[in-house]
């Protein structure tokens, strides 16, 4: 059979379903990837000047609930059915984006965004299904592979439009973009999506939900399965760094015009497309860079690590990665940004399927799919963990603002406290006019005498005793079980 014949095996709502996962992605990742720079940005630039620690709190906590609501949503789109379920999540996510682009208290911008999460955690596990209740044994391989493929799509999309609406329009746009992805979801469901067959239930909601967490219970009490989840929060807590950290570090330390100026010499349409008004590039178009190569370069990459053992692929993935985080974070290159975002997708697309795999094949016959809804745990804790690293640490280590602070501290100098009329700009600009400098020079003084870059090595050594853990795993827990097979 001729591998565009399967294309034909697919039914139309696999193809609504992932044009919808496309939109989603869009408007997640539109906002998720210049989120961590609005919520710490100048107010008179239309940031809501929150401190790095707010941040990692909200972003953290949040997403890491969303990535335990399945439990929850899953077992209610069984009993209530999928498409009004994605009804439900479309009109909570687009009501949801337009609110937080409404507000700035921090408890009113963390509840938005709370209720942001409660429409995306509806909305996963019913896309997932409907993939899974429309492929075949025959089709499933390519079928979640066009549907992985529709994830980075959108999240190469969403932040590109992002970034370029932002910088002309401001703020407020990035989540009336977000509005309108979903809108067009809305539209999609209502008119084009037909549910696929499932069984219901006759059980009541709450027998329902003991019911699935007995089983995630039941799944957990397997020894190989806990630890090695386990040992992967720290993948998780390294890997979201990229979202979480690396924005604020780019903004604050990178002078990015060496990169644009270096870019237009080669094709000045490239710089005008990556590049803003000002002659610099805005952080979000160096993250997404990780879709865009996850786009070009999964086939070959998944083709490369295809004969390894899901174990041996899992580490070989994880010890590149902390490669490419720690040359993302260990200069103040912008260059170096480009190459270890590009290093740490090529981890990225050899360890992340074979975390898939591994888990299949570590499920007992019968139990595969119960197994693989464990998989969201160290996802939702390696959010958790990511939130104090990239909110607490770095504010300690490596925040601009805390340690121009700290420097006008020892020096004796006197600014008026940050506040509505005396934004974060404006302590910048006072400070260099004191210190005798201009914000080039601050910033580099800064860099210099503080060595922000040095939380590189936090996140790298993460991902180094994830690595030693893994291979402890495998020789003294794996390799005792499959002596006693």
């Amino acid at each position: 059979m001729k591998f565009t014949d399967v294309f034909k095996k697919f039914p139309k709502a696999f193809w609504v379903a992932n044009t919808m996962e496309l939109f989603e992605r869009w408007a997640w990742y539109g906002l998720f990837a210049v989120l961590a720079l609005y919520l710490t940005g100048s107010v008179d630039t239309g940031g809501l000047g929150f401190t790095q620690i707010q941040k990692g709190v909200l972003m953290g906590s949040v997403t890491a609930i969303l990535y335990l609501l399945p439990l929850i949503t899953g077992a209610l789109a069984d009993r209530i059915g999928y498409r009004k379920i994605l009804i439900i999540a479309y009109l909570i996510l687009g009501s949801g984006y337009f609110l937080m682009g409404q507000v700035t208290e921090y408890s009113m911008v963390y509840a938005a965004f709370l209720y942001i999460a409660v429409g995306a955690a509806l909305f996963k596990p019913v896309i997932s299904a409907t993939v899974t209740k429309t492929t075949t044994d025959e089709t499933s391989s390519i079928g979640f592979g066009i549907f992985y493929m529709m994830v980075n799509v959108g999240g190469f999309l969403g932040p590109i439009f992002s970034s370029k609406l932002r910088e002309e329009y401001g703020w407020n746009i990035v989540f009336l973009m977000a509005t309108s992805a979903i809108a067009v979801n809305l539209i999609l469901v209502l008119f084009f999506y037909k549910e696929p067959e499932r069984e219901k239930s006759t059980e009541s909601l709450g027998t329902t939900l003991i019911t699935s967490l007995k089983h995630i219970w039941e799944a957990l009490c397997d020894l190989k399965l806990t630890l090695f989840l386990i040992i992967m929060v720290g993948f998780w807590t390294m890997f979201n760094q990229l979202f979480y950290t690396l924005p604020n570090y780019i903004e604050q330390w990178i002078n990015t015009s060496l990169l644009y100026d270096s870019l237009s010499n080669v094709s000045p349409y490239l710089a005008q497309a990556f590049g803003t008004k000002d002659g610099t590039i805005a952080p979000e178009m160096f993250i997404v860079l990780d879709s865009g190569f996850i786009i070009l370069f999964q086939i070959l990459v998944s083709t490369a690590v295809m004969k390894l053992k899901p174990l041996s692929g899992i580490i070989t993935g994880i010890l590149i990665t902390i490669i490419g985080i720690g040359l993302s974070f260990a200069t103040g290159d912008g260059m170096y940004v480009v190459i270890g975002i590009f290093v740490f997708s090529i981890g990225e697309m050899a360890s992340s399927p074979k975390f898939t795999e591994y888990v299949g094949k570590i499920a007992p016959k019968g139990k595969e799919a119960l197994y693989m809804g464990t998989s969201f745990l160290p996802v939702a804790l390696g959010n958790l963990f990511t939130g104090f690293l990239s909110g607490n640490l770095y504010q300690a280590w490596s925040d601009k603002l805390t340690l121009l602070q700290e420097e006008v501290a020892k020096r004796g100098l006197e600014i008026t406290e940050i506040s509505s009329s005396f934004t974060q700009n404006d302590y910048y600009a006072k400070a260099g006019e004191l210190m005798g400098m201009d914000q080039l020079q601050l910033t580099e003084f800064l860099y210099t005498n503080y060595n922000p870059s040095k939380i590189w090595m936090v996140f790298s050594a993460i991902g180094v005793f994830t690595v030693i853990c893994l291979f402890l795993y495998d020789k003294f827990v794996i390799g005792k079980v499959a002596a006693k097979a």
